[in-house]
Protein backbone atom coordinates (compact mmCIF):
# COMPACT_ATOMS: atom_id res chain seq x y z
CA UNK A 1 0.00 0.00 0.00
CA UNK A 2 3.14 2.06 0.36
CA UNK A 3 3.50 2.03 -3.71
CA UNK A 4 1.28 4.60 -4.26
CA UNK A 5 -0.22 7.14 -2.55
CA UNK A 6 -2.86 6.09 0.29
CA UNK A 7 -6.21 7.69 -0.55
CA UNK A 8 -5.94 6.22 -4.52
CA UNK A 9 -5.07 2.76 -3.90
CA UNK A 10 -7.83 3.02 -1.02
CA UNK A 11 -10.13 4.22 -3.90
CA UNK A 12 -8.91 1.53 -6.72
CA UNK A 13 -7.90 -1.64 -4.29
CA UNK A 14 -11.34 -3.12 -4.89
CA UNK A 15 -12.17 -2.79 -8.63
CA UNK A 16 -8.98 -1.42 -10.07
CA UNK A 17 -5.28 -2.53 -9.77
CA UNK A 18 -4.70 -6.31 -9.29
CA UNK A 19 -1.54 -6.79 -7.65
CA UNK A 20 0.89 -8.96 -8.86
CA UNK A 21 4.03 -10.29 -6.91
CA UNK A 22 5.02 -6.97 -5.96
CA UNK A 23 4.08 -5.03 -9.16
CA UNK A 24 0.81 -3.42 -9.52
CA UNK A 25 -0.79 -3.97 -12.96
CA UNK A 26 -3.08 -0.71 -13.81
CA UNK A 27 -5.85 -0.52 -16.41
CA UNK A 28 -6.30 2.12 -18.85
CA UNK A 29 -9.41 3.30 -16.42
CA UNK A 30 -6.97 2.84 -13.23
CA UNK A 31 -4.40 4.75 -14.40
CA UNK A 32 -6.46 7.73 -15.53
CA UNK A 33 -8.25 7.88 -11.90
CA UNK A 34 -5.21 7.50 -10.16
CA UNK A 35 -3.56 10.70 -12.46
CA UNK A 36 -7.05 12.82 -11.89
CA UNK A 37 -6.53 12.34 -8.38
CA UNK A 38 -2.85 12.42 -8.03
CA UNK A 39 -1.77 14.96 -11.14
CA UNK A 40 0.22 18.04 -9.67
CA UNK A 41 -1.72 20.16 -12.31
CA UNK A 42 -5.26 18.88 -11.50
CA UNK A 43 -4.28 19.82 -7.49
CA UNK A 44 -3.17 23.12 -8.93
CA UNK A 45 -6.12 23.70 -10.85
CA UNK A 46 -8.57 22.45 -7.96
CA UNK A 47 -6.96 24.90 -5.69
CA UNK A 48 -7.09 28.03 -8.16
CA UNK A 49 -11.30 27.26 -8.46
CA UNK A 50 -10.92 27.55 -4.57
CA UNK A 51 -9.07 30.95 -4.48
CA UNK A 52 -11.47 32.43 -6.83
CA UNK A 53 -14.52 30.98 -5.28
CA UNK A 54 -13.17 33.05 -1.67
CA UNK A 55 -12.25 36.28 -3.78
CA UNK A 56 -16.20 36.11 -5.26
CA UNK A 57 -17.08 35.97 -1.71
CA UNK A 58 -15.17 38.27 -0.62
CA UNK A 59 -16.53 40.97 -3.17
CA UNK A 60 -19.72 40.65 -2.01
CA UNK A 61 -18.74 42.15 0.99
CA UNK A 62 -18.58 45.53 -0.02
CA UNK A 63 -22.59 44.89 0.26
CA UNK A 64 -22.59 44.39 3.76
CA UNK A 65 -21.84 47.71 6.03
CA UNK A 66 -17.83 48.66 6.57
CA UNK A 67 -17.46 49.10 10.09
CA UNK A 68 -14.75 50.55 12.17
CA UNK A 69 -13.77 51.89 15.35
CA UNK A 70 -11.24 54.52 16.00
CA UNK A 71 -9.78 56.23 19.48
CA UNK A 72 -7.81 59.52 19.81
CA UNK A 73 -6.11 60.95 22.14
CA UNK A 74 -4.28 64.43 22.13
CA UNK A 75 -2.77 66.89 24.31
CA UNK A 76 -2.68 70.71 23.95
CA UNK A 77 0.92 71.63 24.60
CA UNK A 78 -0.03 75.70 23.90
CA UNK A 79 -4.01 76.33 23.94
CA UNK A 80 -5.81 78.31 20.93
CA UNK A 81 -6.29 81.41 21.21
CA UNK A 82 -9.38 83.89 19.73
CA UNK A 83 -9.87 87.51 19.49
CA UNK A 84 -13.23 89.50 19.57
CA UNK A 85 -13.24 92.90 17.91
CA UNK A 86 -10.87 95.68 16.94
CA UNK A 87 -6.90 95.39 18.13
CA UNK A 88 -6.97 99.21 16.79
CA UNK A 89 -8.33 101.16 20.08
CA UNK A 90 -7.59 104.62 18.39
CA UNK A 91 -10.60 103.46 16.25
CA UNK A 92 -13.24 102.73 18.88
CA UNK A 93 -15.19 106.13 18.40
CA UNK A 94 -15.87 105.51 14.50
CA UNK A 95 -18.51 103.55 13.34
CA UNK A 96 -16.42 100.01 12.77
CA UNK A 97 -14.58 100.31 16.15
CA UNK A 98 -17.96 101.21 17.93
CA UNK A 99 -19.63 97.76 16.67
CA UNK A 100 -16.76 95.48 17.47
CA UNK A 101 -16.47 97.05 21.05
CA UNK A 102 -20.47 96.34 20.96
CA UNK A 103 -19.94 92.86 19.57
CA UNK A 104 -17.05 92.18 22.37
CA UNK A 105 -19.27 93.06 24.89
CA UNK A 106 -21.91 91.06 23.83
CA UNK A 107 -20.05 88.10 23.31
CA UNK A 108 -17.87 88.25 26.98
CA UNK A 109 -20.57 87.41 29.41
CA UNK A 110 -20.98 84.10 26.56
CA UNK A 111 -17.43 83.18 26.81
CA UNK A 112 -17.33 83.56 30.61
CA UNK A 113 -20.42 81.31 31.27
CA UNK A 114 -18.43 79.31 28.82
CA UNK A 115 -15.43 78.90 30.45
CA UNK A 116 -17.27 78.36 34.10
CA UNK A 117 -19.04 75.56 32.30
CA UNK A 118 -15.85 73.97 31.35
CA UNK A 119 -14.43 75.01 34.72
CA UNK A 120 -17.26 73.30 36.76
CA UNK A 121 -15.85 71.28 39.79
CA UNK A 122 -17.33 70.86 43.03
CA UNK A 123 -16.49 75.07 43.75
CA UNK A 124 -19.85 77.20 43.72
CA UNK A 125 -20.68 79.29 40.53
CA UNK A 126 -19.44 82.30 40.32
CA UNK A 127 -21.74 84.99 38.75
CA UNK A 128 -20.01 87.32 35.93
CA UNK A 129 -19.49 90.55 36.57
CA UNK A 130 -18.52 93.17 34.23
CA UNK A 131 -14.91 94.65 34.08
CA UNK A 132 -14.52 98.30 34.30
CA UNK A 133 -13.98 99.87 31.22
CA UNK A 134 -10.48 101.43 32.14
CA UNK A 135 -9.02 97.75 32.52
CA UNK A 136 -10.42 96.14 29.48
CA UNK A 137 -9.41 96.26 25.49
CA UNK A 138 -10.98 94.87 22.93
CA UNK A 139 -7.80 92.99 21.85
CA UNK A 140 -7.48 90.78 24.90
CA UNK A 141 -7.28 87.09 23.69
CA UNK A 142 -9.30 84.01 25.32
CA UNK A 143 -8.03 80.73 25.24
CA UNK A 144 -9.88 77.94 23.79
CA UNK A 145 -9.87 73.65 24.70
CA UNK A 146 -8.83 72.03 27.97
CA UNK A 147 -5.03 70.03 27.45
CA UNK A 148 -6.42 66.46 27.45
CA UNK A 149 -8.52 65.50 24.72
CA UNK A 150 -10.05 61.93 24.07
CA UNK A 151 -11.74 60.78 21.60
CA UNK A 152 -13.79 57.50 20.32
CA UNK A 153 -16.08 56.99 17.84
CA UNK A 154 -17.68 53.97 15.51
CA UNK A 155 -18.58 54.63 12.08
CA UNK A 156 -20.76 52.59 9.63
CA UNK A 157 -20.78 53.02 5.91
CA UNK A 158 -22.67 51.36 3.24
CA UNK A 159 -23.39 51.79 -0.55
CA UNK A 160 -27.33 52.34 -0.86
CA UNK A 161 -27.16 52.75 -4.84
CA UNK A 162 -23.71 51.85 -6.71
CA UNK A 163 -25.15 50.13 -10.45
CA UNK A 164 -21.40 49.67 -11.06
CA UNK A 165 -20.35 47.52 -7.94
CA UNK A 166 -23.47 45.32 -8.43
CA UNK A 167 -22.54 44.57 -12.06
CA UNK A 168 -18.99 44.14 -10.98
CA UNK A 169 -19.92 41.29 -8.35
CA UNK A 170 -21.56 39.45 -11.74
CA UNK A 171 -17.72 40.06 -12.63
CA UNK A 172 -16.53 38.16 -10.52
CA UNK A 173 -18.51 34.77 -11.33
CA UNK A 174 -18.00 34.93 -14.72
CA UNK A 175 -13.48 35.04 -13.41
CA UNK A 176 -14.86 31.78 -11.23
CA UNK A 177 -16.61 30.57 -14.34
CA UNK A 178 -13.45 30.68 -16.75
CA UNK A 179 -10.93 29.60 -13.56
CA UNK A 180 -13.36 26.27 -13.88
CA UNK A 181 -12.97 26.01 -17.50
CA UNK A 182 -9.12 25.98 -17.27
CA UNK A 183 -9.28 23.38 -14.36
CA UNK A 184 -11.63 21.17 -17.02
CA UNK A 185 -9.13 22.22 -19.64
CA UNK A 186 -6.36 20.67 -17.54
CA UNK A 187 -8.10 17.58 -16.85
CA UNK A 188 -8.63 16.44 -20.15
CA UNK A 189 -4.84 17.92 -20.70
CA UNK A 190 -3.84 15.14 -18.16
CA UNK A 191 -6.41 12.46 -19.41
CA UNK A 192 -4.64 12.80 -23.10
CA UNK A 193 -1.23 12.09 -21.49
CA UNK A 194 -2.24 9.27 -19.51
CA UNK A 195 -3.20 7.69 -22.54
CA UNK A 196 -0.64 8.70 -24.65
CA UNK A 197 1.68 7.37 -22.02
CA UNK A 198 -0.39 4.19 -21.76
CA UNK A 199 -0.44 3.53 -25.73
CA UNK A 200 3.29 4.14 -25.60
CA UNK A 201 4.14 1.52 -23.03
CA UNK A 202 1.62 -0.86 -25.29
CA UNK A 203 3.51 0.02 -28.40
CA UNK A 204 6.90 -0.91 -27.00
CA UNK A 205 5.74 -3.46 -25.62
CA UNK A 206 4.43 -5.03 -28.96
CA UNK A 207 7.96 -3.99 -30.27
CA UNK A 208 9.14 -5.90 -27.79
CA UNK A 209 7.23 -8.73 -28.35
CA UNK A 210 7.95 -8.80 -32.56
CA UNK A 211 11.93 -8.64 -31.56
CA UNK A 212 11.53 -11.05 -29.27
CA UNK A 213 10.36 -13.20 -31.78
CA UNK A 214 12.99 -12.67 -34.44
CA UNK A 215 15.22 -13.99 -31.61
CA UNK A 216 13.90 -16.95 -30.98
CA UNK A 217 13.56 -17.91 -34.85
CA UNK A 218 17.25 -16.21 -35.32
CA UNK A 219 18.62 -18.72 -32.48
CA UNK A 220 16.20 -21.42 -33.97
CA UNK A 221 18.36 -20.88 -37.03
CA UNK A 222 21.70 -20.83 -36.29
CA UNK A 223 21.28 -23.88 -33.79
CA UNK A 224 20.26 -25.24 -37.61
CA UNK A 225 22.75 -23.54 -39.81
CA UNK A 226 25.18 -24.81 -36.86
CA UNK A 227 23.82 -28.48 -37.41
CA UNK A 228 23.66 -28.45 -41.27
CA UNK A 229 27.08 -27.12 -40.97
CA UNK A 230 28.61 -30.09 -38.91
CA UNK A 231 27.28 -32.12 -41.49
CA UNK A 232 28.74 -30.39 -44.57
CA UNK A 233 25.42 -29.70 -45.68
CA UNK A 234 25.99 -25.56 -44.95
CA UNK A 235 27.99 -23.72 -46.38
CA UNK A 236 30.72 -21.10 -43.92
CA UNK A 237 28.79 -18.50 -45.66
CA UNK A 238 25.36 -19.34 -44.40
CA UNK A 239 26.72 -20.16 -41.24
CA UNK A 240 28.40 -16.55 -40.26
CA UNK A 241 25.32 -14.93 -41.44
CA UNK A 242 23.15 -17.38 -38.99
CA UNK A 243 25.54 -16.05 -36.32
CA UNK A 244 25.38 -12.19 -37.21
CA UNK A 245 21.54 -12.58 -37.73
CA UNK A 246 21.49 -14.18 -33.85
CA UNK A 247 24.21 -10.96 -32.92
CA UNK A 248 21.81 -8.60 -34.96
CA UNK A 249 18.92 -9.10 -32.79
CA UNK A 250 19.95 -8.53 -29.63
CA UNK A 251 20.38 -4.76 -29.30
CA UNK A 252 16.81 -4.42 -31.05
CA UNK A 253 15.70 -6.10 -28.52
CA UNK A 254 17.64 -4.52 -25.38
CA UNK A 255 16.23 -1.21 -26.96
CA UNK A 256 12.53 -2.23 -26.97
CA UNK A 257 12.99 -3.00 -23.57
CA UNK A 258 14.46 0.26 -22.57
CA UNK A 259 11.58 2.14 -24.26
CA UNK A 260 9.37 -0.03 -22.10
CA UNK A 261 11.18 1.15 -19.11
CA UNK A 262 11.04 4.56 -19.98
CA UNK A 263 7.32 4.60 -21.50
CA UNK A 264 6.81 3.47 -17.54
CA UNK A 265 8.40 5.91 -16.42
CA UNK A 266 6.47 8.77 -18.12
CA UNK A 267 3.26 7.39 -17.42
CA UNK A 268 4.29 7.43 -13.59
CA UNK A 269 5.49 11.36 -14.37
CA UNK A 270 1.83 11.95 -15.64
CA UNK A 271 0.06 10.04 -13.18
CA UNK A 272 1.73 11.84 -10.40
CA UNK A 273 3.34 9.24 -8.37
CA UNK A 274 6.49 8.26 -7.68
CA UNK A 275 9.33 6.49 -10.74
CA UNK A 276 10.08 4.06 -8.25
CA UNK A 277 6.76 2.57 -7.43
CA UNK A 278 7.08 -0.80 -9.48
CA UNK A 279 3.85 -0.70 -11.28
CA UNK A 280 2.78 -2.67 -14.87
CA UNK A 281 0.04 -2.19 -17.22
CA UNK A 282 -2.30 -4.65 -18.26
CA UNK A 283 -3.96 -5.97 -21.67
CA UNK A 284 -2.48 -5.56 -25.61
CA UNK A 285 -2.22 -3.07 -28.08
CA UNK A 286 -4.11 -5.72 -30.63
CA UNK A 287 -6.77 -5.22 -27.76
CA UNK A 288 -7.74 -2.00 -29.07
CA UNK A 289 -7.45 -3.14 -33.22
CA UNK A 290 -11.27 -4.13 -32.35
CA UNK A 291 -12.65 -0.42 -32.27
CA UNK A 292 -10.94 1.11 -35.00
CA UNK A 293 -13.33 0.40 -38.09
CA UNK A 294 -16.30 3.04 -38.12
CA UNK A 295 -17.20 5.15 -40.32
CA UNK A 296 -15.01 8.27 -39.73
CA UNK A 297 -16.91 10.65 -42.44
CA UNK A 298 -19.22 12.58 -39.93
CA UNK A 299 -16.26 13.56 -37.40
CA UNK A 300 -15.35 16.50 -40.21
CA UNK A 301 -18.45 18.24 -38.87
CA UNK A 302 -18.59 17.57 -35.32
CA UNK A 303 -19.43 19.57 -32.71
CA UNK A 304 -16.94 21.97 -30.73
CA UNK A 305 -19.71 23.25 -28.51
CA UNK A 306 -17.54 21.15 -25.47
CA UNK A 307 -14.14 22.69 -26.33
CA UNK A 308 -12.57 24.00 -23.49
CA UNK A 309 -10.70 26.32 -25.64
CA UNK A 310 -13.73 27.86 -27.22
CA UNK A 311 -15.47 27.62 -24.06
CA UNK A 312 -13.05 29.90 -22.15
CA UNK A 313 -13.07 32.41 -24.97
CA UNK A 314 -16.58 32.83 -24.87
CA UNK A 315 -16.09 33.72 -21.10
CA UNK A 316 -13.72 36.07 -21.86
CA UNK A 317 -16.11 37.52 -23.98
CA UNK A 318 -18.83 37.86 -21.86
CA UNK A 319 -16.29 39.24 -19.01
CA UNK A 320 -15.14 42.36 -21.32
CA UNK A 321 -18.89 42.54 -22.34
CA UNK A 322 -19.89 43.42 -18.41
CA UNK A 323 -16.80 45.50 -17.94
CA UNK A 324 -17.89 47.70 -21.23
CA UNK A 325 -21.23 48.14 -18.77
CA UNK A 326 -19.57 48.69 -15.54
CA UNK A 327 -17.24 51.32 -16.94
CA UNK A 328 -20.84 52.48 -18.70
CA UNK A 329 -22.26 52.50 -15.06
CA UNK A 330 -19.55 54.79 -14.15
CA UNK A 331 -21.83 57.68 -15.20
CA UNK A 332 -24.55 57.01 -13.07
CA UNK A 333 -24.50 58.96 -9.82
CA UNK A 334 -24.48 56.55 -6.42
CA UNK A 335 -25.87 57.14 -3.16
CA UNK A 336 -24.02 56.07 0.25
CA UNK A 337 -25.09 56.23 3.84
CA UNK A 338 -22.81 56.61 6.94
CA UNK A 339 -23.06 56.42 10.20
CA UNK A 340 -21.04 58.22 12.65
CA UNK A 341 -21.11 57.79 16.56
CA UNK A 342 -18.83 59.71 18.74
CA UNK A 343 -17.83 60.18 22.83
CA UNK A 344 -16.06 62.96 23.36
CA UNK A 345 -14.22 64.23 26.32
CA UNK A 346 -11.72 67.47 27.60
CA UNK A 347 -10.40 68.09 30.42
CA UNK A 348 -6.93 70.26 32.03
CA UNK A 349 -6.36 67.43 34.67
CA UNK A 350 -5.86 64.15 34.18
CA UNK A 351 -8.40 62.80 36.28
CA UNK A 352 -10.26 59.90 34.58
CA UNK A 353 -13.19 59.88 37.26
CA UNK A 354 -13.62 63.76 36.81
CA UNK A 355 -13.99 63.92 32.83
CA UNK A 356 -17.24 64.36 31.74
CA UNK A 357 -17.99 62.52 28.33
CA UNK A 358 -20.33 63.83 25.57
CA UNK A 359 -21.77 61.74 23.17
CA UNK A 360 -22.88 62.44 19.56
CA UNK A 361 -23.85 61.04 16.22
CA UNK A 362 -24.11 61.63 12.37
CA UNK A 363 -25.83 59.92 9.73
CA UNK A 364 -24.93 61.31 6.20
CA UNK A 365 -26.15 60.27 2.88
CA UNK A 366 -24.12 61.16 -0.06
CA UNK A 367 -24.83 61.25 -3.46
CA UNK A 368 -22.02 61.49 -5.76
CA UNK A 369 -22.84 62.46 -9.27
CA UNK A 370 -20.15 62.19 -12.06
CA UNK A 371 -19.64 65.14 -14.34
CA UNK A 372 -16.05 65.46 -15.87
CA UNK A 373 -12.94 63.18 -15.58
CA UNK A 374 -11.22 64.07 -18.79
CA UNK A 375 -12.54 62.11 -21.03
CA UNK A 376 -11.11 58.62 -18.66
CA UNK A 377 -14.42 57.07 -18.65
CA UNK A 378 -14.92 57.59 -22.35
CA UNK A 379 -11.33 56.12 -23.79
CA UNK A 380 -11.67 53.47 -21.26
CA UNK A 381 -14.72 52.17 -22.97
CA UNK A 382 -13.15 52.26 -26.05
CA UNK A 383 -10.05 50.41 -25.23
CA UNK A 384 -12.20 47.44 -23.53
CA UNK A 385 -14.72 47.64 -26.78
CA UNK A 386 -11.10 47.07 -28.77
CA UNK A 387 -10.10 44.09 -26.84
CA UNK A 388 -13.34 42.52 -27.61
CA UNK A 389 -13.29 42.57 -31.14
CA UNK A 390 -9.54 41.04 -30.87
CA UNK A 391 -10.96 38.40 -29.12
CA UNK A 392 -13.58 37.60 -31.36
CA UNK A 393 -11.05 37.40 -33.85
CA UNK A 394 -9.04 34.86 -31.94
CA UNK A 395 -11.99 33.06 -31.33
CA UNK A 396 -12.62 32.66 -35.45
CA UNK A 397 -8.59 31.81 -35.86
CA UNK A 398 -8.93 29.49 -33.01
CA UNK A 399 -11.90 27.40 -33.85
CA UNK A 400 -10.37 27.06 -37.59
CA UNK A 401 -7.48 25.46 -36.08
CA UNK A 402 -9.49 23.05 -34.08
CA UNK A 403 -11.27 22.18 -37.34
CA UNK A 404 -7.65 21.50 -38.57
CA UNK A 405 -6.82 19.57 -36.26
CA UNK A 406 -9.89 17.74 -36.11
CA UNK A 407 -9.28 16.70 -39.74
CA UNK A 408 -5.89 15.93 -39.54
CA UNK A 409 -6.61 13.36 -36.37
CA UNK A 410 -9.47 11.79 -38.61
CA UNK A 411 -7.55 11.33 -41.83
CA UNK A 412 -4.70 9.73 -39.30
CA UNK A 413 -7.62 7.32 -38.07
CA UNK A 414 -8.49 6.47 -41.34
CA UNK A 415 -5.03 5.91 -42.63
CA UNK A 416 -3.86 3.89 -39.79
CA UNK A 417 -7.41 1.70 -40.27
CA UNK A 418 -6.63 1.07 -43.87
CA UNK A 419 -2.80 0.58 -43.23
CA UNK A 420 -3.77 -2.29 -40.47
CA UNK A 421 -6.47 -4.04 -42.65
CA UNK A 422 -3.53 -3.79 -45.30
CA UNK A 423 -0.62 -5.08 -42.77
CA UNK A 424 -3.23 -8.04 -41.22
CA UNK A 425 -3.61 -9.43 -44.87
CA UNK A 426 0.25 -9.20 -45.35
CA UNK A 427 0.78 -10.33 -42.23
CA UNK A 428 -0.76 -13.60 -42.57
CA UNK A 429 1.24 -14.27 -46.20
CA UNK A 430 4.47 -13.42 -44.54
CA UNK A 431 3.36 -15.94 -41.80
CA UNK A 432 2.76 -18.60 -44.01
CA UNK A 433 5.84 -17.07 -46.85
CA UNK A 434 8.20 -17.59 -43.61
CA UNK A 435 7.02 -20.72 -42.80
CA UNK A 436 7.44 -22.21 -46.12
CA UNK A 437 10.95 -20.73 -46.53
CA UNK A 438 12.32 -22.27 -42.95
CA UNK A 439 10.56 -26.06 -43.53
CA UNK A 440 12.53 -25.64 -47.00
CA UNK A 441 15.82 -24.40 -45.23
CA UNK A 442 15.66 -27.33 -43.05
CA UNK A 443 15.25 -30.09 -45.64
CA UNK A 444 18.15 -27.55 -47.99
CA UNK A 445 15.89 -26.57 -50.98
CA UNK A 446 16.36 -23.10 -50.27
CA UNK A 447 19.12 -20.78 -48.70
CA UNK A 448 19.35 -18.59 -45.53
CA UNK A 449 19.16 -15.72 -47.64
CA UNK A 450 15.87 -16.60 -48.75
CA UNK A 451 14.60 -17.29 -44.82
CA UNK A 452 16.39 -13.85 -43.96
CA UNK A 453 14.45 -12.18 -46.45
CA UNK A 454 11.16 -13.59 -45.26
CA UNK A 455 11.71 -12.75 -41.61
CA UNK A 456 12.74 -9.59 -42.44
CA UNK A 457 9.07 -9.24 -44.23
CA UNK A 458 7.57 -10.70 -41.08
CA UNK A 459 9.27 -8.76 -38.62
CA UNK A 460 7.84 -5.28 -40.85
CA UNK A 461 4.45 -6.35 -41.28
CA UNK A 462 4.35 -7.16 -37.40
CA UNK A 463 5.90 -3.76 -36.69
CA UNK A 464 3.59 -1.74 -38.63
CA UNK A 465 -0.03 -3.28 -37.86
CA UNK A 466 1.48 -2.29 -34.31
CA UNK A 467 1.93 0.84 -35.43
CA UNK A 468 -1.13 1.49 -37.25
CA UNK A 469 -3.17 0.50 -33.97
CA UNK A 470 -0.87 2.95 -32.09
CA UNK A 471 -1.74 5.67 -34.82
CA UNK A 472 -5.57 4.86 -34.61
CA UNK A 473 -5.53 5.15 -30.75
CA UNK A 474 -3.67 8.19 -30.24
CA UNK A 475 -5.31 10.42 -32.53
CA UNK A 476 -8.45 8.99 -31.50
CA UNK A 477 -7.41 10.44 -27.96
CA UNK A 478 -6.03 13.36 -29.61
CA UNK A 479 -9.70 14.25 -30.64
CA UNK A 480 -11.31 13.35 -27.86
CA UNK A 481 -9.26 15.99 -26.36
CA UNK A 482 -10.63 18.39 -28.64
CA UNK A 483 -14.14 17.88 -28.74
CA UNK A 484 -14.18 18.27 -24.92
CA UNK A 485 -15.04 14.23 -24.11
CA UNK A 486 -13.64 12.95 -20.74
CA UNK A 487 -13.27 9.63 -20.25
CA UNK A 488 -15.56 9.32 -17.57
CA UNK A 489 -18.78 10.49 -19.96
CA UNK A 490 -20.15 8.73 -22.45
CA UNK A 491 -18.91 9.62 -25.99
Amino acid sequence: MLLLPLHAWAQYQETGPVQKDSTVVLSLEDALKIALSENTSIKVADLEIKRQKYAQKGAYGALFPQISATGMYSYAIQKQKVFFGSDDTSQSSSSGGGMASMMSGAMEPIMYYIKQLYDATNLPFVPYVPPAKENTTSSDPIEMGRRNQVQLSVSAAMPLVNVQLWESLRLTKDQVELTIEKARESRLGTVTSVKQAYFAVLMAKASYDVYNAVLENAAHNLKLTESRYNVQKASEMDLARAQSSFAAAIPNLYNAENAIQLGLWQLKAVMGVALDAPIDIEGRLSDYAGAMFRDLTEGEGADLERNSQLRQLATQAEILARQIRMQQFAYIPTLNLSLTYNYYTQSDKFNLSQWKWLPSSTMVFTLSIPIFSGGQRYHAIKQTRVQADELQLQRENTERQLRISIRQNLNTMSTAMKTYDAANEALKSAEKAYDIASKSYEVGKTTFTDLNNTELTLTQTRLQAAQAVYNFVVAKATLEQTLGYDFTEEK
